[in-house]
């Protein structure tokens, strides 16, 4: 099956200048808050996900890795973790809207929180952990998935080594579910910290997976620690031991 390059990914803002906004700090309002108004109401990639209807500025994160990787081609079945509000869903069903004649791609996504349905995809809710969840899910896809995606972050604590942590568990949480739902060949993509992931996750990672890499989508804001693992060529836990 031949990859489908993505359509690329314009840098919203590219060559353009936008006039800053100034957030005055109003009564009751944290410090904190009035700086994370102020850097979204400055932000053009919240503005283009406004304008072109994602749920969120993480789209174009999705899209900027496909765009470099092209793990959304013709035919695949998609599972998006911890999906709400739903913007990861979006892209997944946008980029295989122009599937071949013959072609049966899926889109799954699954989230503990209520959240509103996405147009092409099937949504679920529920906790990705829960038992009974891959066999939701692979019913969903009317089989095993060829990308596992997964943009969550666990709530930060202000403590850099427990928010660490607290974000490598969940991340080997995320795997460990992808290894029992993915098909030989897939890919799995999540969100890591601190410049990547920890020997112990990386190893596990290389044990089940022929290709592992590091991406920072040019939408992560610079500031940010967060990258993506992308891990490709899954083994199948025939061969593997995790």
């Amino acid at each position: 099956m031949s990859a489908k390059k993505g359509g690329g990914c314009k840098t919203p803002g590219a060559g353009s200048r936008q006039l800053a906004v100034r957030v005055k700090t109003a009564r009751g309002r944290k410090p904190s808050s009035t700086r994370w108004l102020q850097r979204q109401l400055n932000d053009p990639y919240v503005a283009e996900a406004k304008a072109q209807g994602y749920r969120s500025r993480a789209a174009f994160k999705l899209k900027e890795l496909d765009d470099r990787f092209h793990f959304l081609r013709p035919g695949v079945k998609v599972v998006d973790l911890g999906a709400a509000p739903g913007g990861w869903t979006q892209v997944a069903v946008e980029r295989l809207k122009s599937d071949r004649e013959g072609c049966s791609s899926a889109v799954v996504g699954m989230d503990i929180l209520d959240w509103d349905p996405v147009p092409g995809a099937t949504t679920l809710v529920g906790d990705f952990t829960a038992p009974d969840s891959p066999d939701r899910l692979r019913d969903a896809l009317g089989g095993k998935a060829d990308v596992v995606l997964s943009d969550m972050a666990a709530p930060t604590t202000g403590h850099p080594p427990t928010d660490h942590l607290r974000i490598v568990g969940l991340v080997e949480v995320a795997l460990d579910f992808a290894l029992s739902v993915l098909a030989p060949g897939g890919i799995f993509i999540a969100k890591v910290f601190q410049g990547g992931t920890e020997k112990t996750l990386l190893d596990m990672l290389k044990r089940n997976f022929s290709i592992v890499r590091h991406a920072k989508p040019p939408a992560s804001r610079a500031e940010s620690a967060e990258t993506y693992v992308v891990a490709t060529g899954f083994k199948g836990l025939d061969q593997t031991t995790s």
